[in-house]
C-alpha cells in the first residue's frame, strides 16, 4: 500500500526514569542460576541488553502514554478538537477493560467525536497503528489521527524473577521465559495528517505486510509471564523478514543501498545482526536502543525513530525504512521521507 497524501506531523517518545541493569536483574536471579550452573553475565553476555529502564511504581500505560501523546500534539500545534482518532498499541494495559484508547483519550480531553481503541499486534502493532491511521487518512475520512503506545516492563519482570527463583525451577522453564528478562519501559506517540494540511512533514510513503501465522505458539504472552522458545522464533521472524523485504523491494522500490536510515523493533543484539546480515543492512545506518534500553515492545520502533532524529541522523529529506516482527508472526515494513 502507498500514501499520496499522508504526513507524520509530530513524533514524541518518553523514557522511563530508573535504569536497571542486566547484572541487577541477573544478582536477583543468582539463586536460581548458580544451582542450574548459569553464568553470571547470561543476559547481557547472551542478548548485548546491558540495561532496561522501569517506570515509578504505580504508574500505568495509559499515563506514560498520555505523557508521549501530548508531546507529540505539542509539538504539531494541532487544535486537539480536529484529532479524529487516536489509536492504541500498547500490549501492557491499565485493565482488560476499558481499552487503553479511551483512558488516554480520556487524559488528553480529546473531542468526543474522535474515535478510539486499541490495536493489538504484539511487537508490530505500532506500525500496524500508523497503517490504520494512514488508511483513513488517505481516503478522507479523517484530517489527523494519533497513534501512542506505553509500556511497561517492571511487572512481568518482578513476578518472572520471583517464579523462576522457586526451587523446583528447571533449566527448561528458566530458558523459556529467558525473553522476559529482555523487556524494556517506554513510550512514544506520533501524529499524521493529510500532507496537504502538514507542509513541513514527513511524507509516509507506504508499508507493506506479510504473515506467517503457523508460528503463533513461539511466543505467548500474559500480564505476569512470557514463555518463548526463542531460537525457533528466531529463525521463523528472520524467514518471514526476508519474504516482507523482497515484497517491499517490489512495491516501494527498496534497495539497500538507496535508504539512508533503518528503524528497527529492536529485540537483542543477537536479532538485530542476524537482520542486517540477512537483509544486507549496514549497521551504520542502524541506531542501535536495545543495549540502553532493552526490547520495549511495539514503543521500541517509534522511540528508535525518535531517537533517530535526535541524534541528528535523520535530516530533511532522509529516506527512512521502519522494519518491524511481531510474534504471532507478523511483519511489517514502512517507508518515511524526513
Amino acid at each position: 500500500m502507498q500514501f499520496q497524501n499522508v504526513s507524520i506531523l509530530s513524533l514524541a517518545h518518553v523514557d522511563a526514569p530508573h535504569r536497571v541493569t542486566s547484572a541487577e536483574l541477573c544478582e536477583q536471579l543468582a539463586p536460581v542460576m548458580d544451582r542450574l550452573g548459569l553464568r553470571p553475565d547470561l543476559l547481557a553476555g547472551a542478548s548485548g541488553i546491558l540495561a532496561r529502564r522501569y517506570w515509578d511504581p504505580g504508574v500505568q500505560p495509559s499515563q506514560a502514554a498520555t505523557w508521549a501523546a501530548q508531546k507529540a500534539l505539542d509539538e504539531a500545534g494541532v487544535d486537539k478538537a480536529r484529532i479524529g482518532i487516536l489509536v492504541s498499541t500498547s500490549v501492557c494495559r491499565d485493565f482488560i477493560e476499558p481499552s487503553v484508547a479511551c483512558l488516554v483519550h480520556g487524559n488528553l480531553g480529546l473531542a468526543p467525536t474522535c474515535m478510539n481503541f486499541d490495536v493489538g499486534n504484539a511487537c508490530l502493532a505500532f506500525l500496524s497503528g500508523m497503517q490504520i491511521v494512514a488508511n483513513m487518512i488517505e481516503r478522507g475520512q479523517i484530517d489527523y489521527g494519533l497513534v501512542v503506545d506505553g509500556e511497561s516492563a517492571r511487572f512481568v519482570q518482578e513476578a518472572t524473577i520471583a517464579r523462576l527463583n522457586q526451587p523446583e525451577t528447571t533449566d527448561a522453564e528458566f530458558r523459556a521465559q529467558f525473553a522476559t528478562l529482555t523487556l524494556g519501559s517506554g513510550a512514544a506517540a506520533m501524529v499524521l495528517a493529510r500532507s496537504d494540511l502538514a507542509p513541513d512533514g514527513h511524507k509516509f510513503v507506504g508499508a507493506v505486510s506479510l504473515a506467517a501465522t503457523q508460528h503463533n505458539q513461539l511466543c505467548r504472552g500474559q500480564v505476569d509471564k512470557m514463555m518463548t522458545d526463542a531460537k525457533t522464533l528466531l529463525f521463523a521472524g528472520l524467514e518471514l523478514a526476508g519474504q516482507t523485504w523482497e515484497l517491499a523491494k517490489q512495491e516501494l522500490g527498496w534497495q539497500a543501498a538507496e535508504i539512508d536510515e533503518f528503524v528497527l523493533h529492536q529485540v537483542s543484539g543477537t536479532h538485530t545482526s542476524s537482520l542486517c546480515q540477512l537483509l544486507g543492512l549496514p549497521l551504520d545506518k542502524v541506531l542501535a536502543i536495545y543495549p540502553e534500553f532493552g526490547n520495549i515492545g511495539p514503543a521500541a520502533t517509534p522511540i528508535a525513530l525518535s531517537k533517530a532524529v535526535e541524534a541528528g541522523r535523520i535530516r530533511k529529506g532522509t529516506r527512512v525504512a521502519m522494519l518491524g516482527i511481531g510474534s504471532g508472526l507478523n511483519c511489517s515494513m514502512a517507508e518515511v521521507v524526513w
